[in-house]
């Protein structure tokens, strides 16, 4: 009885093979702890599970969703994990017997020379086939071969939620560009409307004596540049929509929306936690890993190589020279065998494929600690430029608000001649700028916030429900 339990479980062990792949080991992050930047505490607050809680412009909204939908990038990477899906079910086929059925039909003709009998003879064969064969993965090369063809299914739906994340943010930027525009042409209009005023005055003063040809000239070129500044905004403004329309695979409209209507209400605030969540957030960093374990099981078909296959086959079938008489018991055929194959001399061809998997693993580990390096750095630019561009800003709007006092003193001074229109020309100008640089740095301090969600990795769903799938169903063969 104990001899028949023994015998049972080394056959539990030849069917189910061994894995002579290495034990996988998340390789160290080389980064720090924590972020260097001081304005946030270590914040362990659950980051928006989803792109359309983190977001909250309706417009904005519609337009991400559209993207998600119609954008060709994003169809072609979709159908990048169909690809690496299809390859993985090919190769964990190889796990299963392959079982083939065939049946034939022979006519055939003896010459009188060639028959027994002396006489031409012609004779009908039917034949019924069913062969299988299958391969004893004994020492687990191809499970290591279908784990490695999971782990780059996985890494390739990594991808796909990689590109979706960037477009995300991709989309969420162009139109913050889009109600940036918005607003500086406003201004733009506003301050050609004030430069006209301005420049029928001194014309007017001009021709009843009061001011000089120059004052007239330089309010007409302060105008003119204003007119120019706005063809240019214009021009900034149609291009963006038609890189938003490129992304979001459709028509994105061309509704006017000024960047001050929105800025309070575009994203929520977004705690950073730790460097440590970037590793189940990051779809690239997880990629990277699923990359990693497939170099990994690689290794171990590899090293399986080395050692013999051994592959059972078996047949079963009739043969008759009647179609009543095919299925009868008397006229069966059958064949089993089993084999085994082991190399001897290859000339160096798996140890240099042994050598070349091993590569290939301190390449997937140099490559996983590249990008954590890579994660770190973009979180870390993300929480400087939120920190110094909500600076900077503050001193703009001190700055512009010192700027409109020394306009309207300048003009003021103008009209009382107590100075030249050259003071009211670098007044204005100075005062323009500095309005339409106010306007781009509110919108890259919220582009800031978009980086950042992105960096850290967004709110990515859970793996498909065929992979989790395919994952159990592995876990469920290799035990």
């Amino acid at each position: 009885m104990q001899l028949s339990r023994i015998n049972y479980v080394i056959a539990a062990m030849l069917l189910t093979g061994c894995s002579l792949a290495p034990s996988h080991v998340r390789p160290a992050m080389p980064v720090p702890n924590a972020w260097a930047s001081p304005d946030h505490g270590i914040a362990d607050a659950a980051r928006p599970a989803q792109w359309q809680q983190f977001f909250l412009a309706p417009e904005l909204k519609t337009l991400i969703g559209a993207a998600l939908a119609n954008n060709r990038n994003l169809r072609i990477t979709i159908q990048r994990v169909e690809v690496a899906r299809s390859q993985y079910h090919i190769q964990r086929a190889s796990l299963f017997p392959q079982v083939n059925v065939g049946v034939g039909v022979l006519r055939e003709r003896s010459p009188a020379a060639l028959s027994l009998t002396g006489e031409a003879a012609t004779t009908n064969e039917l034949v019924g086939l069913a062969s299988a064969s299958w391969e004893l993965d004994l020492w687990g090369r191809i499970h290591n071969l279908s784990d490695a063809a999971l782990e780059s299914w996985l890494s390739t739906d990594e991808a796909r939620q990689e590109v979706a994340l960037s477009l995300i943010a991709e989309v969420a930027n162009t139109w913050l560009d889009g109600r940036e525009l918005d607003e500086r042409i406003a201004l733009a209009g506003r301050t050609i409307d004030s430069r006209r005023e301005s420049a029928r005055i001194t014309r007017r003063r001009y021709e009843v004596g009061a001011a000089p040809r120059l004052d007239m000239t330089q309010a007409d070129t302060l105008l003119g540049q204003a007119e120019s500044s706005l063809i240019t905004l214009e021009q900034q403004r149609e291009q963006t929509r038609n890189a938003l329309a490129l992304l979001v695979g459709a028509p994105a409209g061309t509704e006017v929306t000024a960047l001050s209507s929105v800025e309070d209400t575009v994203v929520r605030d977004l705690p950073p936690g730790l460097p440590s969540d970037l590793l189940t957030e990051r779809p690239d960093i997880r990629g990277a890993e699923d990359r990693l374990r497939a170099a990994e099981a690689n290794i171990g078909a590899a090293r399986a190589a080395f050692f013999p296959r051994i592959a059972l086959t078996a047949g079963y079938g009739t043969a008759s020279t009647a179609l009543h008489n095919l299925f009868t018991a008397s006229n069966s055929i059958w064949n089993f065998g089993a084999g085994a194959m082991m190399p001897v001399f290859d000339g160096g061809n798996l140890r240099a494929n042994l050598a070349e998997t091993k590569a290939q693993r301190a390449i997937a580990v140099a490559d996983y600690e590249r990008i954590v390096q890579t994660a770190f750095r973009d979180v870390a630019d993300a929480l400087a430029a939120r920190r110094w561009l909500g600076q900077q800003v503050e001193a703009q709007r001190r700055t512009l608000a010192a700027l409109s006092e020394r306009a309207h003193l300048s003009n003021l001074r103008y009209l009382n001649g107590a100075s030249t229109y050259l003071e009211v020309l670098d007044a204005q100008r100075d005062l323009f700028t500095t309005e339409q640089e106010l306007v781009e740095t509110r919108r890259a301090r919220l582009s800031s916030e978009v980086n950042l969600y992105e960096a850290l990795g967004g709110g990515q769903d859970d793996p498909s429900g065929a992979i989790a799938a395919a994952i159990q169903e592995a876990n469920g063969q290799a035990k």
